[in-house]
């Protein structure tokens, strides 16, 4: 006869050893069956958006550029002039959506003629890229901005013109206030600027050239409506409350650029971009405004 004790010994390892026989047996398990999402309609924003033309669609999280053009107020049909393209991370969106929708895109980019070489380099790069295949990008007009200009596009002619993280390069060159006036005149009554740039704080005095690369939000809203804009409201689509906004290098020690260094000298190996870089993108002002006069028929 078995004793109590062997018999609770026995169960025991009995026990012990069922989860080990369970996991001997359990099958793999499948893995989670993809998502079938829709595909964006052919000529949607949001299918320009999800092209694989795009430039560094990662971006996106902190850009949200479907967001911000619909909240300027985009159509596929209208006018469009994008002001400073740098290496055309919005001209992507915006040549194929305006290229299906019948409407027109116009790049105001650098004056060749005071350009620097980095400025006349990265130029060849963007026309390369963009004026090469015009099924995809339609026929984008190239013209020039700058404080000799006399025109960007005919006046009276543009639905929308966008400035995204420019404002502050119009001011280290000096000419911001021409900059607003010559994108006044090339835009219809009624017809809307959109603005993106990097927001400093509300306190304290403006650098006029905006050294760090941040711009006051009222300096914007002040210089855009002494040239005659109207005020057509904001958007926080590109706020970001963790950026102190006091970084050693300007807005550039933050993604993307994540600088080391001052500018022209040597990426430094020492620093550690690892803080700035869990800060994120900038935290940016998004504002509209309104060239007074009836608004262009759709």
């Amino acid at each position: 006869m078995t004793s109590a004790p062997f018999r609770r010994r026995a169960v025991l390892a009995g026990l012990a050893a069922a989860p080990l026989a369970a996991c001997g047996d359990e099958k793999p398990k499948p893995p989670p069956p993809k998502l079938d999402l829709p595909t964006p309609p052919l000529g949607s924003l949001e299918w320009a958006a999800a092209g694989p033309w795009r430039l560094d669609p990662e971006r996106d999280a902190w850009r949200h550029p479907v967001e911000t053009l619909k909240f300027f107020g985009i159509r596929a049909n209208m006018s469009v002039i994008e002001v400073l393209p740098g290496r055309g991370w919005y001209t992507a969106i915006l040549a194929p959506f305006l290229a299906q929708g019948g409407g027109a895109l116009t790049v105001a980019t650098f004056d060749r003629t005071q350009a620097t070489e980095a400025q006349l380099t990265a130029l060849k790069g963007f026309e390369a890229r963009f004026l090469s295949d015009p099924k995809l990008y339609g026929a984008i007009t190239m013209s020039a901005i700058g404080p000799k200009v006399a025109a960007i596009a005919p006046d009276g002619s543009a639905d929308l013109a966008i400035v995204m993280r420019n404002i502050h390069t119009f001011m280290a060159e000096g000419y911001l206030e021409v900059a607003l006036k010559l994108i006044f005149r090339a835009l219809k009554p009624g017809g809307v600027l959109g603005v993106e740039e990097h927001r400093a704080r509300s306190t304290g005095l403006q650098d006029p050239r905006a050294a760090t690369g941040y711009v006051q939000e009222a300096f914007v809203r002040s210089i855009a409506q002494d040239v005659g804009f109207e005020f057509g409201g904001s958007s926080e689509i590109n706020a970001n409350p963790k950026d102190t906004k006091d970084h050693p290098f300007g807005v550039w020690t933050l993604p993307p650029v994540l600088r080391t260094a001052p500018l022209g000298m040597a990426p430094n190996p020492d620093f550690d971009s690892r803080p700035y870089a869990a800060i994120g993108e900038s935290d940016r002002m998004t504002l509209k405004f309104i060239k007074p006069g009836a608004a262009p028929k759709s």
